[in-house]
C-alpha cells in the first residue's frame, strides 16, 4: 500500500482525525509508522505514543542512587525525527509531582533529575522553560511556592509540589529517559508524567518553486542514486510540455518530463540503454490542478505513477549494468537548452531528502519561491458555503458566513438550552442603518447588489438541526417591526410545523410535518427556503417537499426585527398559539442554525463582529447533541454485512471489537432457537420475550461502547496537555 509522506497529505485528500500510517521518506530505509492524525485545527497536529504510564511513581525508601525510566515509542527515533525536522513546531508535556524530592537543584546546585533527548543528549531544563535555562516554568514566570528557587519542587516540602510544562525546542525532542536522583531519602517521593510527542504543520508539504520561463532551472548537488532512487513531488501547470528534472553522467542520466497534456515520462540510463516509462493519463495534466508523481529505480524494476492511475512498472535486464553514475548537477526545471517546465513544482522528495526548492528559488532569476493558486485544486474541501483563502504556503477555508467551524467548516456550532433560556439577535445594533444591514447580511449573497429601500424579504432560507424530547415548543421564531412573522414550532402531538403570516390572510400559512414524531430525543435537520411564493421543505433524508403560500397572501416578508430561538420575548401582540407553546420555552439541542447569512448560534458562541447582535437569557453552553444527523440513514447492525470489520477499522484500539462480534453471533443463535421453541411451544411467550429483550439491549450497549472509543480518542488530542493524567490504563495500553 501507498502511505502517504505526513499527516497534512491526509489532510488534503479531504480525511478526517484518525490513525495513518505515515512514510515521512517515502520508500526509504525509514519505512512506515502508525500515527494519529489531529485535523480539528488549521494546522494539522501529528502525535508518537510510548508506553511510560502516567505518574509513574519512583522512590519512598529506595535504595538506588538514580532511578532510570525508559520511554518506548511506537516509531523509532530515526522515524520521529523525520517527523519533527519537517514540522513547524513540536511539543512534549512533562511533570514532576514531587514530596521532598528536589528537582534541578536550584538555584545553584547540580541538578538531581535530568531527562534524554535526541541523540541521547542530556538536557537540565525543564518544561516550560528553554534550552541552557535550568529553571521550572514557575521559575521562568516567577511565581514559584517559594521565591528563593526556580523550581516548586526544589523547596523541598514534605507536602506535594508540582512542576510542569511542555517542552517545545523540537532539536531535543522526543524523550527517551528521565533519570531521577533524590528519592533515596526517607520520605522522598515522586511522580512522573510524560505526554506524547505533538508536532504541528509539516514545512515539506507546502515547499514550492513557480517556473515562470521556460528557460529558468534550479540547480542542485548530483543526486545520490546509484542503485535506488525515489523521487516524488507535486506539480500544476498549464503548459503542455516541459522537463521537471534531469541529471546527466558520461552517458548515464535520470530524467522526468511532462511530454504532451496527458503523458508523464520517466527515462533513465545505466549503462544499458535508455530506459523510458511513460504514464498516460485520460484526462489532462495541464488543467492549473496540483497533480501528483512518484518515481522509483531499484536493481530489480522501475515504476512510475501518476495521481491515483494504475502503475507502470518496467523490469530491470538480468544481465548488465545496475548503477547509476551521474556526474553533473540536478536541474529542476529546463536542463541543457531543453523547454523548461512552466508552472509550479511542490514538495520535491529525492531518496527521502526535501529539497528546498523555496530557499533556491529565492536567489535565481525566472523562478519565484511559493506558489499561488491552492484553491483550485483543494477549494472543494471548504463546505457548506465556507470560502477557500489563497495563503502563501497552502489556503485556508474562511468559515466567517456559514453557521460551521473548523479548518474545512464541516464543524457544526451548536448550544444546549435549558429550560426557559432562550436567545435573541437583533438584525441591527445601533449604528448601524437597517438599509446597511439588510444588504448585507439578511440578502442572500447572490442578490448582494440590491438595494432595499423598503426593507422587505421576498426570499429566505433558514436552515438548522435540533433535537428535543419536549413539546410544544418554539424552536426559531423570526420577528418584525410589523405583524409579519415566521416561525418553526414542535406542536403538543410532537409534530413539526412551519408558520409564515406575511399579510393579506386572516390566519398565518401553516406547514403541517404530521407523519413523524420530531421530539423523539433524535437529532432531525430542517431546511426551508422561500421565493416569493412557492416554499421548499427539507426535513432530515427525506425527499425536498414544495409548498405555495395561498394567492391572497404577500410575498414580503416586511421590516425583518429580530431571531429568537427557545422562546419568543417580544413586544406587541404575539400569536396565540406561539404565546402557549412559549411556556415552558425548548429544552434540548439547536445546532447551526442560519438564517441568510446570519448564524445567530455561532456569533454568541465565537466572537465576531456579529456578537452585538446577541441577547442571552440564561447560560449557553456550547454542545454538538444537536449535530446534523447522517443523511442516509445508517444501516442496523444485523442487517449491515461488513459491520464487525467497519467497527474494528473505526476504533482500532478499541478491545472490545472481538467480543462484540461473538456477542452479536450469540444473539442471532439465541433469535433462531426462540423462533423455534415458539413454533412448537407456544407456552414459552416468557422465555422468548426475555431473549429479545437481551438482543435488544446488546445492540444498545455496542453503540455505547463505540461512542466512547470515539470520545476518547478525541479527548486525547483535544484537551490541554494535563489530559494525559486521566487516560483510562487499558486504552494506553493499546497506544503503545
Amino acid at each position: 500500500a501507498i502511505h502517504e509522506l505526513s499527516c497534512e497529505a491526509y489532510k488534503h485528500l479531504g480525511k478526517t482525525s484518525n490513525y495513518y500510517w505515515i512514510d515521512p521518506d517515502g520508500s526509504g530505509a525509514l519505512g512506515p509508522l502508525k500515527v494519529y492524525c489531529n485535523m480539528t485545527e488549521d494546522k494539522v497536529w501529528t502525535t508518537v505514543y510510548h508506553d511510560l504510564q502516567m505518574q509513574t511513581s519512583v522512590g519512598g525508601n529506595s535504595p538506588e542512587k538514580l532511578a532510570v525510566l525508559q520511554l518506548n515509542y511506537s516509531a523509532t527515533m530515526d522515524q520521529i525525527s523525520a517527523i519533527t525536522s519537517s514540522a513547524e513546531y513540536c511539543e512534549q508535556f512533562i511533570s514532576y509531582s514531587c514530596k521532598m524530592s528536589r528537582l534541578l537543584n536550584t538555584p545553584e546546585g547540580n541538578p538531581y533529575t535530568w531527562w534524554v533527548g535526541k541523540a541521547n543528549e542530556k538536557h537540565y531544563y525543564w518544561g516550560g522553560s528553554g534550552p541552557g535555562i535550568q529553571k521550572c516554568a514557575c521559575g521562568i514566570e516567577r511565581n514559584c511556592t517559594d521565591p528563593k528557587y526556580y523550581c516548586n519542587c526544589d523547596a523541598d516540602y514534605k507536602q506535594w509540589r508540582k512542576d510542569t510544562g511542555m517542552l517545545s525546542y523540537k532539536e531535543h525532542l522526543p524523550v527517551s529517559q528521565v533519570v531521577v536522583g533524590d528519592v533515596d531519602r526517607p520520605g522522598s517521593e515522586a511522580k512522573i508524567s510524560v505526554g506524547p510527542v505533538r508536532c504541528q504543520g509539516d514545512r515539506n508539504y507546502w515547499n514550492a518553486a513557480s517556473f515562470v520561463t521556460s528557460s529558468s532551472y534550479l540547480h542542485f548537488s548530483t543526486f545520490q542514486g546509484e542503485t535506488s532512487a525515489d523521487i516524488s513531488f507535486y506539480f500544476k501547470t498549464s503548459a503542455s510540455d516541459g522537463v521537471f528534472l534531469e541529471n546527466l553522467g558520461n552517458t548515464d542520466f535520470i530524467k522526468l518530463e511532462l511530454k504532451s497534456a496527458t503523458e508523464v515520462s520517466f527515462s533513465f540510463d545505466v549503462g544499458n540503454g535508455p530506459v523510458e516509462i511513460v504514464v498516460r493519463s485520460p484526462n489532462q495534466l495541464n488543467d492549473d490542478q496540483w497533480h501528483r508523481v512518484n518515481a522509483e529505480r531499484n536493481v530489480q524494476q522501475a515504476s512510475l505513477q501518476v495521481d491515483q492511475l494504475p502503475l507502470e512498472v518496467r523490469k530491470a535486464p538480468t544481465e548488465g549494468h545496475t548503477r547509476l553514475e551521474l556526474y553533473s548537477q540536478l536541474y529542476v526545471g529546463a536542463a541543457g537548452g531543453q523547454r523548461g517546465f512552466l508552472g509550479c513544482i511542490r514538495s520535491l522528495r529525492m531518496n527521502g531528502v526535501t529539497l528546498d526548492l523555496e530557499e533556491r528559488a529565492k536567489v535565481t532569476p525566472g523562478v519565484k519561491p511559493g506558489c499561488s493558486g491552492h484553491c483550485t485544486s483543494y477549494g472543494m474541501y471548504c463546505a457548506n458555503g465556507g470560502k477557500c483563502v489563497e495563503k502563501y504556503n497552502g489556503y485556508s477555508c474562511d468559515c466567517s458566513k456559514t453557521a460551521y467551524d473548523g479548518p474545512f467548516c464541516i464543524k457544526d456550532v451548536g448550544a444546549f438550552f435549558e429550560e426557559g433560556m432562550w436567545l435573541r439577535y437583533n438584525f441591527h445594533s445601533p449604528g448601524t442603518s437597517m438599509k446597511d444591514l439588510v444588504s448585507r447580511t439578511l440578502l442572500s449573497s447572490t442578490d448582494s447588489e440590491t438595494t432595499a429601500p423598503d426593507l422587505n424579504l421576498s426570499k429566505e432560507e433558514l436552515s438548522f438541526s435540533f433535537s428535543t424530547t419536549k413539546s410544544p415548543c418554539v424552536l426559531v421564531y423570526i420577528s418584525s417591526y410589523t405583524p409579519d412573522f415566521i416561525a418553526v414550532l414542535v406542536k403538543p402531538s410532537g409534530n413539526l410545523q412551519i408558520r409564515y403570516s406575511l399579510g393579506g390572510t386572516k390566519e398565518p400559512y401553516n406547514i403541517d410535518v404530521d407523519h413523524r414524531n420530531m421530539a423523539n430525543g433524535q437529532p432531525h435537520t430542517v431546511n426551508v427556503t422561500r421565493n416569493g411564493r412557492d416554499i421548499v421543505l427539507q426535513l432530515d433524508h427525506y425527499p425536498p417537499t414544495s409548498y405555495s403560500l395561498p394567492t391572497a397572501s404577500d410575498t414580503q416578508f416586511n421590516s425583518p426585527k429580530a431571531l429568537f430561538l427557545g422562546k419568543v420575548i417580544e413586544i406587541g401582540k404575539i400569536d396565540q398559539d406561539i404565546y402557549k407553546y412559549n411556556t415552558p420555552g425548548f429544552t434540548g439541542c439547536l445546532s447551526r442554525v442560519q438564517f441568510n447569512q446570519i448564524a445567530p448560534l455561532k456569533a454568541a458562541l465565537r466572537p465576531t463582529n456579529a456578537s452585538s447582535h446577541v441577547h442571552i437569557q440564561g447560560e449557553l453552553v456550547e454542545s454538538n447533541c444537536g449535530a446534523s444527523p447522517l443523511t442516509i440513514p445508517p444501516m442496523s447492525a444485523a442487517t449491515d454485512p461488513w459491520h464487525l470489520d467497519s467497527a474494528s477499522a473505526d476504533f482500532p484500539y478499541n478491545g472490545q471489537a472481538i467480543g462484540d462480534g461473538v456477542n452479536r453471533n450469540s444473539a442471532i443463535i439465541g433469535g433462531v432457537i426462540a423462533v423455534v421453541i415458539f413454533t412448537i411451544l407456544c407456552t414459552l411467550v416468557f422465555l422468548i420475550r426475555y431473549m429479545f429483550r437481551h438482543k435488544g439491549t446488546y445492540h444498545t450497549n455496542e453503540a455505547k461502547g463505540a461512542e466512547s472509543a470515539e470520545s476518547a480518542d478525541a479527548a486525547i488530542m483535544n484537551n490541554d496537555p494535563n489530559f494525559t493524567e486521566t487516560i483510562d490504563e487499558s486504552k494506553k495500553e493499546w497506544l503503545i
